[in-house]
C-alpha cells in the first residue's frame, strides 16, 4: 500500500463528505429561513441584554418594550416586506411553519398567537447595526425629547429667576426715592424698559422651545437684553446715591450670573446631565417627581406618554442605563454630547452582547448541525468504514472520485479562500452525474456493506447487521456536520500533496 494509494482514498472519503455536507447545509439554511432562527434569535438577544436577570414578573415589560423599538421607523426600513400575492407568498408559508413552532412554546406576557416580533409582525430583521439599535433605544425611551423639556423647564425658572432679581433691584430704588419728583417720570421709564427686557426674554425662551436656538445662544441673548437695560438705567436716570448703588446692584448681577455662558449654564443647571436623564426614567427619584410638576400642567401630552413609558419600563432598563451613565459623565461636556456619548455606550454595550449572542447562536446552529449530519448519515446509509471498504477495493470508483474533485479544486483556484458556495453546490451536482458514491439504502450497496461472508457464516441475522453500521453513521454524521468549507480547504491541501505541490 504506497502513499498514493493513501492518499486516494482519503481524497475520495473527503470529497464525499463535501458533497454531503453542501446538501446538509441547504437543509439548515432552509430550517433556519423557514423558522427565522436569525431574527428570533437576535431579538430575545436584545430582550436579554436590556432585561439581564429580570424576572418572570418583568419579562413581558421587557417583551413589550423591544416590541415598540421593532416598531420604530428606522428597524421598519430595515425588514422590508415584498407586496402582491405572488410575492408574498413564500413569505406567508415561512410565517405559518415559525407561528406553528412558537404557539407550542407561548412565551410569558404574550399571547399565545401573537408573533415573537409582536405588533401583529411576522418577522424581523436578521441584523441591526449598533447604531440604528442605540437611536431606536434612546428614541423609544424619548431621551433626548425628554432631556430637551427637562431644560425648557429649567430655563424657565432661571427667567424668573433673573427677571425676579432685577424686579427687586427697581423695587428698592422705587422706595428709596419715593416723594422725590424728578425720579417719578424716570421711575416710569425703567418699569417700561423692565417689561421689554421681560417681554425679551419670553421671546428668547419661546426659541428655544421651538428648537430655534440652543442653550448657549439662549444664555447670550439674555445677557445682551440684560446689558440693553443696564444701559437704558445708566443713560436715563440722573446720578445720585440711590442710583449709583441700584447700577451697581445690576452690574453685580450680570456679572455674577452671565459672566460666561458655561458658568449661567452649570449655576442655573440648565443642562440636565448623563445621570439625571437616565434617572429621570425612574420612578421616585428627585428627577423624575421635577419633570413631572413641571409638565404635568403645561404639557399634558408629554405627560401623558412619560406616565406610560415609565409605567412599563422594569428596573433592569434603568439600573442598566445607570451603569452606562456612570461610564459616560467623565466625558461628558454639554447636554448634547452626553446624549451623544450616552448613545455611543449604548452601541459598545449592544456590540459586546452581540458578539456574545453570535457565540451562543453558532454554537445551537453547530448542535443542529450535528443532528441534521446524524440523521443524514442514517436515513442515506452514510457508513464511513463501508465507504474505506469500497474505495479500498473499486480502483475504478476511486479514480473517478479523485479525478473529479481535483477538476473542482482547479475550477476555483483562483478564490480558494473565499469560494462560492453555490458555484461549489453545482459544481459537485455536475460531478455526481457521473459518479455512483457508496451510500443509500439500494440493494447492491447493502449487500457490499453487511451481507458479507463473514456475517453469513457468523448466523447474524439482517436487523442486528446493521448493528455493525452505527459507529460508521456516527463517524459520518460528525463529519458532516463540519461544513462545506472545511472539506474544501482540506481538498485542497490533499490535492497539493498528492501533487507534490502547486506547478511554479
Amino acid at each position: 500500500m504506497n502513499l498514493s494509494f493513501i492518499l486516494d482514498i482519503v481524497l475520495s472519503l473527503l470529497f464525499t463528505f463535501l458533497t454531503l455536507s453542501l446538501l446538509a447545509s441547504e437543509i439548515q439554511e432552509l430550517i433556519a429561513t423557514l423558522l427565522q432562527w436569525r431574527a428570533a434569535h437576535l431579538k430575545k438577544s436584545i430582550e436579554i441584554l436590556l432585561g439581564g436577570g429580570v424576572g418572570n414578573h418583568e419579562e413581558g415589560k421587557i417583551i413589550e418594550l423591544v416590541n415598540q423599538i421593532y416598531n420604530n421607523p428606522l428597524l421598519r426600513n430595515i425588514n422590508q416586506e415584498a407586496k402582491g400575492f405572488l410575492a408574498t407568498l413564500p413569505r406567508k408559508i415561512t410565517w405559518a411553519f415559525a407561528s406553528i413552532t412558537r404557539s407550542l412554546l407561548p412565551r410569558p406576557g404574550t399571547n399565545k398567537r401573537e408573533s415573537i416580533f409582536g405588533n401583529g409582525k411576522h418577522s424581523g430583521p436578521s441584523y441591526i447595526s449598533a447604531d440604528i439599535y442605540a437611536t431606536s433605544l434612546m428614541e423609544t425611551l424619548q431621551i433626548p425629547e425628554f432631556s430637551q423639556k427637562l431644560s425648557e423647564s429649567r430655563l424657565e425658572r432661571f427667567k424668573n429667576q433673573t427677571l425676579a432679581e432685577i424686579q427687586n433691584i427697581l423695587f428698592s430704588l422705587e422706595v428709596q426715592v419715593e416723594g422725590n419728583e424728578k425720579f417719578n417720570h424716570l421711575i416710569s421709564i425703567l418699569y417700561q424698559e423692565f417689561a421689554e427686557t421681560q417681554a425679551d426674554f419670553e421671546q428668547i425662551v419661546w426659541n428655544f422651545h421651538q428648537n430655534k436656538a440652543d442653550l448657549n445662544t439662549t444664555i447670550s441673548r439674555m445677557a445682551e437684553s440684560v446689558d440693553r437695560y443696564i444701559y437704558t438705567f445708566e443713560t436715563k436716570v440722573p446720578e445720585s446715591e440711590y442710583s449709583i448703588k441700584a447700577i451697581g446692584r445690576l452690574k453685580f448681577l450680570r456679572q455674577d450670573i452671565f459672566a460666561s455662558v458655561e458658568r449661567a449654564i452649570t449655576l442655573g443647571g440648565l443642562q440636565p446631565n448623563v445621570s439625571e436623564i437616565v434617572q429621570l426614567m425612574k420612578k421616585g427619584s428627585a428627577v423624575y417627581h421635577e419633570f413631572e410638576e413641571a409638565i404635568k400642567d403645561k404639557d399634558s401630552q408629554t405627560f401623558q406618554r412619560f406616565q406610560q413609558l415609565t409605567g412599563i419600563l422594569p428596573q433592569s432598563i434603568t439600573d442598566n442605563l445607570t451603569i452606562l451613565a456612570h461610564r459616560t459623565q467623565a466625558r461628558v461636556k454639554s447636554t448634547e454630547s452626553s446624549i451623544n456619548l450616552l448613545k455611543d455606550e449604548i452601541e459598545n454595550s449592544f456590540n459586546s452582547s452581540m458578539e456574545r449572542a453570535t457565540g451562543v447562536y453558532r454554537r445551537n446552529a453547530k448542535g443542529v448541525a450535528l443532528l441534521i449530519g446524524f440523521t443524514m448519515a442514517v436515513s442515506a446509509n452514510v457508513d464511513a468504514f463501508h465507504m474505506v471498504r469500497r474505495l479500498s477495493t473499486n480502483s475504478a470508483l476511486r479514480n473517478t472520485i479523485v479525478d473529479n474533485a481535483g477538476e473542482i479544486i482547479i475550477q476555483n483556484q483562483e478564490n480558494l479562500k473565499y469560494v462560492d458556495m453555490e458555484t461549489l453546490k453545482s459544481q459537485t451536482e455536475e460531478a455526481l452525474s457521473d459518479i455512483s458514491l457508496p451510500i443509500g439504502w439500494t440493494k447492491a450497496n447493502i449487500e457490499q456493506q453487511v451481507d458479507s461472508l463473514q456475517l453469513r457464516k457468523a448466523g447474524i441475522t439482517t436487523f442486528f447487521k446493521f448493528v455493525y453500521a452505527i459507529p460508521g453513521w456516527i463517524i459520518s454524521g460528525i463529519a458532516i456536520s463540519m461544513g462545506a468549507p472545511f472539506w474544501f480547504d482540506l481538498i485542497n491541501k490533499f490535492i497539493k500533496v498528492r501533487n507534490t505541490g502547486n506547478k511554479p
